[in-house]
């Protein structure tokens, strides 16, 4: 699968087959793409917190709030939920602010698993203290993002947007989950 492909399958997917297992070997290999990653300074702030048990998921998805654009949808539904878990946590020890580091681990990551099979959804909208609380988390790890991983039910396209200039993604009747793209043209503001 070419790089392109490959980036237009790694959709903000938030609808997963629940009960589909994905093993802590493969967890390791995910933040093994992120160890790879580039990091600023080469300091690598960055740790990770893994998840794959129902227990421990049933204890992170209610610290998570999904799709604010969606005003009238609470989330993924029991079923539904993720089955796996990466939490991007940033060692204030070794540095205070992790620039865009985790950001760069999370694409990394998330390219991974699209490459699996997988899908998943970066979520920044966190109850941290009582995340990092229940998970016992401790103190000088800042959480920075939350990976939702499983595999994917629902369908995500990408469109261009419309004459309104709406960016906000929606779902329609049936369910299909639209991002509108600005186009190419709009992107690049210099001709070469």
């Amino acid at each position: 699968m070419d790089l392109l492909t490959l980036v237009k399958k790694s959709r903000s997917y938030r609808r997963f087959n629940e009960n589909h297992q994905i093993d802590r070997k493969l967890l390791f290999e995910l933040v093994e793409l992120a160890q790879y990653s580039p990091t600023g300074s080469n300091l690598q702030p960055l740790k990770f917190w893994l998840s794959n048990s129902p227990e421990m998921n049933n204890q992170i998805f209610p610290q998570l709030a999904w799709a604010g654009a969606l005003e009238t949808w609470d989330g993924p539904e029991e079923g539904e939920r993720p089955s796996a878990y990466i939490i991007i946590l940033n060692d204030n020890e070794i540095r205070k602010s992790p620039g865009i580091d985790h950001g760069i681990a999370a694409q990394s990551i998330m390219l991974g698993a699209a490459e699996k099979g997988l899908g998943g959804c970066m979520v920044g909208s966190i109850k941290r203290e009582a995340l990092q609380k229940i998970l016992n988390i401790p103190e000088q790890y800042e959480i920075l993002l939350v990976l939702a991983l499983g595999k994917p039910t629902e369908k995500v396209v990408t469109e261009p947007i419309g004459e309104d200039g709406d960016i906000r993604y929606y779902r329609d009747d049936d369910d299909v989950h639209h991002v509108p793209k600005r186009s190419l043209k709009e992107l690049i503001i210099n001709e070469v």
